[in-house]
């Protein structure tokens, strides 16, 4: 699954505008190596959605439905987040090795649950589901794959 991800990416310029949102192309992919972080165990926060949310919410992960557009997510806030990485290529980089340690972590973890901050505790299965759904979200955002 992210290999074809971290190819559409590896196309992603600086300069390259979203169609929709706020994120900068390097935002953007600094915002997907905090979501893989949170999923292998390097990132650890606390889901905003109180306990009674999760079900509805799990079930809307688990469906066939993509991410809304202007979803506004809690961890980020309505300010755009300060760049961690000095360049675009850095933070590609950066994603590709958080990746490589998200497959490590559940092929050494494979019952582990991590959290996140919308859908509460994942298993690698919907660890999946939900990257894919974000990864497809951002990469149609910055015109790199056609929306689902």
């Amino acid at each position: 699954m992210f290999d074809d991800f971290l190819k559409n990416i590896e196309t992603l310029k600086r300069d390259d505008k979203p169609f929709w949102g706020k994120l900068t192309a390097q935002q953007m992919v600094e915002h997907l190596i905090l979501a893989v972080k949170m999923s292998n165990g390097k990132l650890n926060l606390l889901c905003f959605n109180p306990p009674e949310k999760i079900p509805a919410l799990k079930r809307f992960l688990m469906s066939s439905r993509p991410l809304p557009k202007l979803f506004e997510n809690p961890a980020l806030g309505k300010g755009l987040p300060a760049l961690e990485y000095l360049s675009l290529d850095e933070a590609k980089k950066e994603l590709n090795k958080e990746i490589t340690n998200y497959h490590s972590f559940f092929n050494n973890n494979s019952e582990a649950k991590t959290v996140n901050v919308t859908f509460g505790e994942l298993n690698k299965e919907e660890w999946d589901v939900f990257h894919k759904k974000h990864f497809e979200h951002h990469l149609s955002q910055f015109g790199l794959i056609k929306p689902k």
